[in-house]
């Protein structure tokens, strides 16, 4: 990603008025952000969301204190692991891919973490899913977070802690279109209008060695 297509995402209520931004009340006012050009997504990085300090907290935190999950999903006729660990925090189950995660009671930090990235989309979350890889072999495959259970075009805020991994999207009307991007340690992607629709994503597999990476992605379920 290159730094210097970076602009600041103003978050005082007089500059988002004539910018049309979301307003909220930031320590500095402002955060760096990088609008991604692509057709038919509506999607801003946020390289720094939090301090280096505050990501390994809530990093080493969420390792130790999420109730993580091995689920399991049936592929022609067996029973396969997910290649990685999950978690659900939210007032409402969700269930996806055959998997149903019951609801389950915040945990302080990620209300935490919540409040922050409610702060920056302008957008109201009332779950999240966890994912936990815990190694280079751990992955998501292509897919995109279109469920019944979210509004038609519904915003998904994804929040990146530890190492860091290497997340695609492909066009789903031409699958040719692709890019890439590296999410660091503090980071946030949001994902918002018809991105979910148009595009698919990924976190693949990788032969080199990489330490854990836990990815939080906030939803607002109906």
């Amino acid at each position: 990603m290159d730094t210097r297509q970076l602009a600041l995402w103003e978050l005082t209520s007089a500059g988002s008025e004539q910018s049309g931004r979301p307003a909220a009340t930031w320590p500095g006012n402002a955060v760096l952000c990088q609008p991604l050009n692509l057709p038919d997504a509506d999607i801003t990085y946020f390289p720094e969301l939090f301090t280096k300090a505050e990501s390994d907290r809530f990093f080493a935190s969420l390792l130790h204190t999420v109730h993580w999950r091995q689920e399991t999903v049936c592929i022609a006729g067996k029973l396969v692991p997910l290649p990685r660990l999950t978690a659900w925090y939210g007032d409402r189950p969700y269930t996806y891919s055959g998997i149903t995660h019951p609801p389950s009671a915040w945990l302080p930090d990620l209300l935490l973490i919540k409040h922050r990235v409610e702060q920056v989309c302008q957008q109201q979350f009332n779950s999240v899913l966890l994912n936990l890889y815990r190694h280079g072999q751990d992955s998501v495959s292509w897919h995109s977070d279109d469920e019944a259970a979210f509004q038609e075009n519904a915003a998904i805020a994804s929040v990146s802690l530890g190492a860091i991994r290497k997340f695609m999207l492909k066009h789903t009307l031409q699958p040719s279109l692709r890019t890439s991007l590296e999410l660091p340690h503090g980071s946030l992607l949001l994902m918002q209008g018809t991105t979910q629709k148009y595009w698919l994503h990924q976190v693949p597999k990788t032969r080199k060695a990489v330490t854990p990476r836990i990815n939080l992605t906030f939803r607002q379920l109906v």
